[in-house]
């Protein structure tokens, strides 16, 4: 058997690929193709331009750049050098939280593009570790430790005439054990966590991708979503690349928002036949849809609901689309979709058949609204430990709700609280094993052992699988909180911050479920405060007191935001405002459990009104008549 590396596949494909396209790219007015093995040239030349440079087999190498024809090359010019990928995500604005993935993964260079150079350059001289700087872009001058790519390549090309056995020898020396990447996951702390995805943890899930749903080479995606997450990675790079398929990257604007206007020009130009996509974008492209047919006038309105409300009777759950009286919809499903359903999908390009979703929970009504309008958003579950495919809908076996079958090659099942296996229906944790099981942690052995128990892991997920074998994740057992792009942050940090550096809070519990922000439930420090208001010679049973108060918390989290400890944490994960509460987390009233942490589970569904109440436009507003009222009643 051939070694299982990424090289290998890559290498692989170009010989049954060679003048498909792999790369679609707008850099001008229109989209230009790079073929695999035009693509493959270029790898080399980086790769070998890393060689010359001095790099080593295992040595670590970061990239900063969004999606782009260059990022695969620099990725598998990495990869071919025998290096370590460390792929950083661009969202990354505090430069705290950038020095830490660069210096913890120990990175030697740093490939970036234009847009994120600056960042780098002003955290460069803190960074012992780094020795060279690669831009993908050109400017006007380069300092000392900055390397232009076009010069990499030539001097990639240069060692490639002279010395084509060594590079040879270095990508065909890279074992399947090998590390491939440190992606950075946050951890339970503020620091984030390095997850190690070895060469077989990528072409062992790409197989099961590849089994659970075959891609013909004639299939094209437009990557949307951000190329360092694992899902992305997997699901649309290596999976097309295995298969011959192609993939498009979307145009890059001079800013974020630039680039995501580009999004619906691009898919209308590249006409995708699937898209990989979050929660969070469904509900965009949901939005845009309902927009574009009020538009029409109230008649057109009033046929699309109704054709989508006789579409989804019809399709039920997927699997038994069609089944008993519903049948009988046909004839006018059919017609819907020929002079509705249709013209929406020829938004989309006209060839999507379907959607992958993953990264979050999708609401089944969402699943349900897009089966509709025949473009299925096919929900899958995953995480980056286990590079991340565990199991997904596909369009030859689906039921909506559920996140699918497990794929080939892994096992599954769910634990009670000591790992004991339940039966089929319960309720437990989800705990996998099999060749995507990531190696561990980056140097921190005390979480791989806490989540790696004899090949099992333990994913921190709640679930359980039906008698079909499909399975349904029900949310965290433990504490991330979920945005509504599917990105996952640990509040703890936060919360402990919070409690530990202002006289003010108790306790704090920070929420966010797929929200639009996050919010707060908060426990506070009532004498500090009634001495506070005391002080400034207020009281809490005036109106004044009580504003003043309320003022006095929301600066002290404002502290983190733009104060004294701004640069802590990713200011997106602090909450945009707060409930507070009047009575404590203790273990009598069961909202802390018998080693001290707070219960979330209870305390969400306990304060459940007072969380929604919170993303409503009037209790968004600190100074609500919730809030004033528990501070009136300080005793």
């Amino acid at each position: 058997m051939s070694n299982r590396t990424l090289p290998q596949l890559f290498e692989d494909s170009v010989k049954k690929y060679s003048k498909n396209i792999l790369m679609w790219e707008k850099t001008g007015i229109k989209y230009e193709g790079t073929t695999y093995e035009e693509m493959n040239k270029m790898v080399h030349q980086f790769a070998a331009g890393l060689i010359a440079a001095g790099i080593k087999h295992g040595d670590r190498i970061a990239l900063i750049s969004e999606g782009r024809g260059d990022w695969v090359m620099a990725e598998l010019g990495i990869l071919y050098a025998g290096a370590v990928n460390v792929p950083i995500s661009v969202k990354i604005e505090e430069l705290n939280d950038l020095k830490f993935r660069i210096a913890h993964s120990g990175s030697r260079i740093v490939v970036v593009s234009k847009n994120h150079y600056n960042k780098i350059q002003k955290i460069k001289n803190d960074l012992p570790d780094l020795e060279k700087v690669i831009l993908l872009d050109a400017k006007n001058s380069f300092d000392k430790d900055e390397l232009n790519l076009s010069d990499l390549l030539i001097k990639g090309r240069e060692f490639l005439k002279q010395n084509y056995s060594e590079f040879e020898n270095r990508w065909r020396s890279v074992k399947e054990s090998d590390y491939a990447t440190i992606s950075y996951t946050s951890g339970t702390t503020a620091d984030p966590k390095g997850v190690v995805l070895t060469h077989r943890n990528y072409t062992a899930n790409v197989e099961q991708a590849t089994a659970l749903l075959p891609i013909p080479e004639s299939y094209v995606s437009l990557l949307i979503l951000p190329w360092d997450h694992c899902f992305a990675h997997v699901a649309g790079i290596y999976t097309l690349m295995k298969n011959g398929a192609s993939m498009a990257s979307v145009q890059i604007g001079n800013t974020p928002l630039e680039t995501l206007k580009n999004i619906p020009v691009n898919i209308t130009e590249i006409k995708p036949t699937f898209l990989l996509s979050v929660p969070a974008l469904a509900k965009n492209f949901k939005k845009n849809i309902e927009k574009g047919i009020k538009e029409k006038g109230s008649k057109v309105e009033k046929l699309f609901y109704a054709a989508l409300k006789t579409s989804i009777e019809y399709n039920k759950e997927g699997w038994n689309k069609g089944e008993g009286f519903s049948k009988l919809k046909k004839p006018l499903v059919t017609l819907y979709d020929k002079i509705l359903f249709k013209k929406i999908r020829e938004g989309f390009g006209g060839r999507l058949e379907f959607f992958i979703g993953g990264g979050a929970l999708l609401d089944i009504d969402l699943q349900r609204f897009f089966y509709a309008i025949g473009i299925p958003m096919f929900q899958g579950y995953g995480l980056s430990e286990a590079t991340p495919i565990i199991s997904a809908n596909v369009p030859a076996v689906h039921k909506l709700g559920s996140s699918g079958k497990p794929v080939v090659n892994l096992e599954v099942k769910i634990c009670d609280e000591n790992g004991k296996s339940l039966p089929i229906g319960q309720k437990g944790e989800i705990v996998v094993k099999g060749e995507n099981v990531m190696a561990g942690y980056w140097k921190n052995e005390k979480s791989t052992s806490e989540v790696i128990k004899d090949g099992w892991l333990f994913t921190g997920d709640m679930g359980y699988l039906d008698k079909d074998g499909f399975l349904y994740v029900l949310g965290r057992f433990k504490s991330l909180l979920i945005a509504s792009d599917g990105e996952k942050y640990s509040p703890e940090g936060i919360e402990e911050a919070l409690t530990e550096l202002s006289p003010y809070f108790d306790q704090v519990m920070l929420y966010n479920n797929q929200s639009p922000y996050t919010i707060a439930v908060i426990v506070p420090n009532k004498e500090a405060i009634k001495k506070y208001l005391k002080d400034n010679n207020l009281s809490h049973h005036s109106k004044e007191g009580q504003i003043e108060a309320l003022k006095l918390l929301d600066g002290e989290i404002n502290q983190f935001k733009d104060g004294k400890y701004k640069e802590m944490f990713p200011s997106r994960w602090l909450p945009v405002t707060f409930a507070v509460l009047g009575e404590g987390f203790t273990e009598q009233n069961h909202f802390m459990n018998s080693t001290l942490k707070i219960v979330r589970g209870k305390i969400t569904e306990f304060y459940k009104n007072r969380i929604e109440y919170l993303y409503t436009a009037e209790g968004k507003d600190i100074l609500n008549h919730q809030n004033l009222t528990i501070i009136s009643r300080f005793d």
